[in-house]
């Protein structure tokens, strides 16, 4: 599989705040990638780093074999759909597509007429007269229909109703499907888009949490519960993400699969096990418990 972006012990720091830090990864040709992570966590100071919008600190980073920075070949293959997209004062909306061919060599016309039928656009109103949700509209319909090799939203559904976001996931996996090319969507909406997602990153304080097929995720955290000593019991040699103890009883976030033999004995111990879904995941990764260490090891 061909290699879209190449990161290698990537840092960005802002004085002694390390917002990335010593990050690795890959991107490869033809997925759809979340970008997953608490506010601050460091997602968009990678998007920006990606795109060539901000110099790294240290690292390697390659997109589409090159530095991106100042390089035209490269750039004009990505498209970075920002939650903050700034728009020239007097540009109405017809006017930011009139533009876009210039900048995405791949531009699809029809598909963005069709996509602002579908989100019920008005062509001739200007971008600062937009409310928040048909700005976002606009941002998805750009994305989209630029059909570009490297395409990344950031927080794409602000101010969208659930019926819009639905039809944007919709609209995405069809043109994908027809059109394939790397995807990355930053979102907090986990649940919502865990169903599109072939491979999940998760970044917290910086650093990289998790790289993983999307498919070996799925049922990779169990919830354990019962008697508090029988739970401990359980537990033991296990990667816990998450502990919640109440009253005599505790709930427990076991991260990797559970073979057969250790569900039988659960069973046997009376304790119950249930399935942990990718958000309930990596809340538990991301939301600072006390089970840093535990959930590091």
């Amino acid at each position: 599989m061909t290699k879209i972006v190449e990161v290698s012990g990537l840092s960005k720091h802002y004085g002694k705040v390390k917002a990335v830090d010593n990050v690795s990864f890959t991107l490869e040709e033809g997925k759809i990638y979340g970008l997953l992570g608490r506010n601050g966590a460091g997602k968009t100071t990678i998007m920006h780093m990606l795109t060539a919008q901000i110099f790294k600190t240290s690292g390697e980073l390659k997109v589409f074999g090159e530095e991106p920075y100042e390089n035209e070949k490269v750039l004009n293959r990505i498209c970075f759909i920002k939650e903050s997209q700034k728009y020239p004062e007097t540009f109405r909306v017809k006017d930011v597509l009139n533009v876009s061919p210039l900048f995405f060599p791949n531009w699809d016309k029809e598909l963005a007429m069709a996509l602002v039928e579908d989100f019920r656009l008005p062509l001739k109103r200007r971008m600062k007269k937009l409310s928040r949700g048909m700005l976002s509209a606009v941002g998805i319909v750009v994305g989209l229909a630029s059909r570009a090799p490297l395409t990344i939203f950031d927080e794409p559904y602000l101010g969208l109703d659930a019926v819009a976001r639905n039809l944007f996931y919709d609209r995405l996996l069809q043109d994908y499907a027809e059109y394939p090319r790397t995807i990355v969507l930053s979102t907090h909406l986990i649940d919502e888009v865990s169903q599109l997602l072939e491979h999940v990153l998760v970044i917290d304080g910086g650093k990289l949490l998790l790289d993983e097929e999307a498919e070996t995720l799925r049922g990779n955290a169990s919830n354990v519960v019962g008697a508090a000593s029988k739970v401990e019991d359980f537990l033991a040699g296990k990667r816990i993400i998450h502990r919640a103890p109440f009253g005599g009883l505790m709930s427990a976030t076991v991260l990797g699969q559970l073979s057969a033999q250790e569900r039988m004995r659960a069973t046997e111990l009376g304790l119950e096990i249930g399935p942990v879904s990718l958000q309930q995941m990596v809340v538990h990764m991301t939301g600072g418990n006390g089970n840093s260490e535990e959930a590091a090891q």
